[in-house]
C-alpha cells in the first residue's frame, strides 16, 4: 500500500516540481530588477521565456496549483501508512540509518512547509513574516533533493514491492478477502494486526474523493468561464460588474495609488538612451491601436482572458529608436513593492500581440486593473503585467 501511494505521489510532485522551476524561469530571475530570489543565490535553470502560446504560463501555473491540491490526500495517505516507522524506537540504530532518516525528516518537513504555504499563498493570505517567494524557492530546492534521495534509496523496496505482490492484485480484494501484509524487516507491518475495517481500494478510493473534491473546488480558476463560479477554494475579489469585472489581486486602493495620480497630469515617458519621449492619455489614444485577446496567469493558479486594447509596446519602442534593445524596464505609479516594476526581454516586448493597454472589452481600464495602462504580453506572468505604467525605459 505505501508502494501503490508513493507511486501516485511521486507523479503528482513530479509534475507540481517541474512547473514551479519553469514558473520561477518564466520571471527571468537573471534580467534587470526581476530575481526576488537573491542575486548569486539561484539555480542556474533559467532560459529566455517564450510568448507562444499565449496561454503557457497559464497552463504551467493552473498545473501547478491543482495538481498540487490533488497531491494533498496522497501524501497525508502516505504519510498514514508509514506511521509506524516515523515514530520507530530506537530512532537511530546506524550511522547508515542515521542519514538516512535526516533525509526523511527533510523529506517530510520540507513536503509539508511547500504545501502549507503554497495553499495560503493561492489565497492571498500571508500568516508569516518572511518573503514567500525565497521561502517557497529553498524550500522547494530541499524537497526536490530530499525526494530524489528517498527514491533512490527506497526503489528497490517498491521494485520488489510490486514484483511479490503482483501488482495491483491486493487492490481487487474485498473488504472480506483483505488480510495484513506478511511482516516485513522495515517494520511498516503491525505485529499484530486489527481486523481491517477498509479495503486497499477502499483506502485509495477515499483519497481519490479527497483528491476529486480540492480539484473541482478550485479548477474552476483555472479554466474561467461558468466554472469559476465553482472554484470555492479561490479568493473572489474582482473589479466589480461589467467590462472590467474579473479578477484582481492588489486594488489601486491597496497600492495606493490615487486619482491624482492618474488624473489628467498623467503622463508616460519613454527613453532609450539620450531620446525620450512623453506622451499623455490622449496622445496614446490617438496612436493607431490593436486588439488583442490575451490572458492574465498568476502564480496563485488562476487566469482570465480578456479584450485588451492599446498600443502595440514595439510601437512605443520605434518612437524612441530603442526597438533593437534587448530589453526594456517598465516602472509602476506604484511607490512601494518588488513588483513596482518589471523588465522584459526584447522576445517579450516585441511581439505583436503584447500591448500597452489603455481599455478592456471595450472600457477604459478601471483603476483595480491598471488605469491609465497597463503591460499585456502573452504567457508573462500576472505579477509582470504592470499596471499603472509610468515608464518605459529601453535598453540595450
Amino acid at each position: 500500500m505505501t508502494t501503490v501511494l508513493g507511486s501516485l505521489l511521486l507523479l503528482g510532485v513530479t509534475v507540481v516540481a517541474v512547473t514551479g522551476l519553469l514558473s520561477h524561469a518564466a520571471y527571468e530571475p537573471g534580467l534587470g530588477a526581476n530575481a526576488i530570489v537573491p542575486a548569486g543565490r539561484d539555480l542556474p535553470l533559467t532560459f529566455t521565456w517564450p510568448t507562444s502560446p499565449a496561454w503557457l504560463y497559464a497552463l504551467d501555473q493552473g498545473l501547478h496549483v491543482n495538481v498540487g491540491l490533488v497531491t494533498i490526500p496522497l501524501l497525508l495517505a502516505k504519510l498514514w501508512s508509514v506511521i509506524p516507522r516515523l515514530f520507530a524506537w530506537p530512532p537511530v540504530a546506524s550511522a547508515a540509518e542515521g542519514l538516512e532518516r535526516l533525509g526523511i525528516a527533510l523529506l517530510v518537513g520540507s513536503a509539508l512547509f511547500e504545501f502549507a504555504t503554497g495553499v495560503v499563498n493561492m489565497q492571498n493570505w500571508y500568516p508569516f513574516s518572511f518573503n514567500f517567494v525565497v521561502a517557497h524557492y529553498y524550500g522547494a530546492i530541499v524537497f526536490i533533493a530530499s525526494i530524489l534521495l528517498h527514491v533512490a534509496i527506497k526503489l528497490p523496496v517498491m521494485r520488489r514491492a510490486w514484483r511479490e505482490r503482483d501488482g495491483l492484485a491486493p487492490l481487487r480484494a474485498s473488504l472480506a478477502q483483505t488480510v495484513p501484509e506478511p511482516p516485513d524487516e522495515h517494520g511498516l507491518v503491525a505485529a499484530q494486526p486489527a481486523a481491517p475495517t477498509i479495503s486497499r481500494r477502499g483506502l485509495l478510493g477515499l483519497v481519490g474523493v479527497g483528491s476529486a473534491t480540492l480539484l473541482v473546488s478550485n479548477v474552476g480558476e483555472s479554466i474561467g468561464g461558468p466554472l469559476r463560479g465553482t472554484a470555492l477554494l479561490a479568493p473572489r475579489r474582482t473589479s466589480g460588474p461589467g467590462p472590467n469585472g474579473f479578477p484582481v489581486n492588489k486594488t489601486a486602493r491597496a497600492a495606493r495609488i490615487t486619482p491624482a495620480m492618474t488624473g489628467d497630469a498623467w503622463r508616460l515617458r519613454l527613453a532609450a538612451g539620450s531620446r525620450s519621449v512623453v506622451l499623455s492619455r490622449a496622445d496614446l489614444l490617438a496612436l493607431e491601436l490593436r486588439t488583442e485577446e490575451l490572458p492574465i496567469a498568476c502564480v496563485e493558479g488562476w487566469s482570465t482572458s480578456q479584450h485588451w486594447e492599446g498600443v502595440p509596446l514595439i510601437a512605443l519602442a520605434r518612437m524612441v529608436g530603442g526597438d533593437r534593445t534587448s530589453h526594456v524596464l517598465v516602472r509602476s505609479l506604484q511607490k512601494s513593492g518588488v513588483l513596482r516594476r518589471a523588465t522584459l526581454t526584447r522576445n517579450q516586448y516585441a511581439d505583436d500581440r503584447a500591448l500597452l493597454a489603455l481599455r478592456v472589452n471595450g472600457a477604459d481600464l478601471s483603476p483595480d486593473h491598471g488605469y491609465p495602462a497597463r503591460i499585456i504580453v502573452p504567457a508573462l506572468p500576472g505579477v509582470h503585467t504592470t499596471k499603472w505604467v509610468s515608464d518605459l525605459r529601453f535598453g540595450a
